[in-house]
């Protein structure tokens, strides 16, 4: 059975987190720290793919969603048993009283399915109300498309699809820094930058990426090679970005929003191994007609980056909370609690201008921890 709960108790009300990236455990000891906060009771609740008690050990009750595989199981023994993911969720939402679910991952596969979710009385949060609006976020090309015909400052990018068009491209733009990056893509995944350009008199050294993967350096020549003779490619076609690489300095935004309107937002850009925590008025300038343009909604993140004249230009939408989602709380403005309590019913609808005036910008450092599980026989 893919149940588990802690507590026998049946609150009026349930808030689910579904499987994320990075940040579910975070978000749910914010919620459970606004649950102890609050004479209105909730249940919280959680759902992975796998077994992770380090995560779902802070809900109250505790789902494990379809995965594929048993998916495929199911189909073989018991057709009849094998749900969508959207429908196992919405099916036991339903049974829990949920008032608000979170997607996490899986964003598209449920905005598909926003009138069901709605029918049922769930506030949905995907990161925007459309299909269409998640797709074009996936894909860092047409969301750049996008951005410049609602001018909003963003990263140039130039698309590329084989080696033919990539070299085209740096024949045509190889003057300046560029950097590659997968049309979509999350976690920095083949993110490069190359050795063109002013950099193309200081060629990287063709071993130091493999050395110093973290500097994300390659050179031109070994890129070109790679990508032309990669048996993955050719197997699966990866359509890639060259842009010009931006020198600035790098922020992320943890925006709380609602159809398009900024609610609350924190932004953070990092110095070294230290995260500078606060709210930049100049970077939010550019933020807030983005999320206006692209119809956010829910709690996603922002990444910018300043170009050679100090312009913040976008990078990218991310259409879920990011990792650093639980840096928010030591600004004395923790964004979960504050999105989650107007979802809820439990605070008004949050104002921008009251929240900036709540931050106090700060400093942290983020720790590596470790937590003891325990296995399931």
């Amino acid at each position: 059975m893919n149940e588990r709960s802690s507590s026998n108790q049946v609150n009026s009300m349930s808030v689910w987190l579904a499987e994320g990236q990075s940040s579910q455990r975070d978000m749910l000891k914010s919620l459970q720290a606004l649950k102890a906060q609050t004479p209105t009771p909730f249940t919280i609740i959680a759902s992975h793919r796998q077994n992770r008690p380090e995560i779902l050990e802070i809900a109250d009750k505790v789902y494990y969603e379809p995965s594929k595989q048993s998916i495929a199981s199911d189909e073989q023994s018991a057709p009849q048993k094998a749900l969508p993911r959207w429908q196992f969720v919405l099916e036991h939402a339903k049974q829990n009283n949920v008032k608000v679910i979170l997607t996490g991952r899986n964003g598209i596969d449920y905005e598909a399915q926003r009138k069901v979710f709605d029918t049922a009385g769930i506030r949905l949060l995907t990161g925007a109300t459309s299909v269409a609006a998640l797709q074009t976020i996936d894909d860092k090309f047409a969301f750049m498309q996008q951005c410049q015909a609602h001018d909003i400052p963003v990263a140039t990018a130039w698309r590329f699809d084989n080696t033919n068009e990539l070299e085209a491209l740096l024949a045509k733009h190889g003057d300046q820094p560029l950097c590659v990056k997968p049309v979509s893509g999350i976690f920095a995944q083949g993110f490069w930058r190359l050795d063109t350009g002013k950099a193309a008199t200081e060629q990287y050294d063709s071993f130091e990426h493999l050395y110093f993967t973290d500097n994300k350096k390659i050179s031109t020549a070994q890129f070109i090679n790679a990508y032309t003779n990669s048996q993955m490619v050719k197997e699966r076609p990866i359509p890639m970005l060259l842009m010009p690489y931006l020198a600035g300095q790098e922020y992320s935004i943890d925006v709380v929003c609602e159809n398009g309107e900024v609610l609350a937002a924190i932004t953070r850009h990092k110095k070294g191994k230290v995260q500078h925590i606060g709210y930049d008025s100049a970077v939010m300038e550019v933020v807030i007609p983005l999320i206006k343009a692209f119809g956010c909604d829910g709690i996603v993140s922002v990444q910018t980056k300043a170009d050679s004249d100090g312009q913040h230009r976008v990078l990218e939408i991310n259409s879920r909370p990011s990792g650093g989602i639980g840096y928010t709380a030591h600004s004395g403005v923790d964004l979960t609690q504050v999105g989650f309590g107007y979802w809820l019913g439990l605070t008004d609808k949050p104002k921008l201008a009251d929240i900036v005036k709540k931050i106090t910008p700060c400093q942290m450092r983020a720790v590596t921890t470790s937590v003891k599980i325990e296995t399931e026989e």
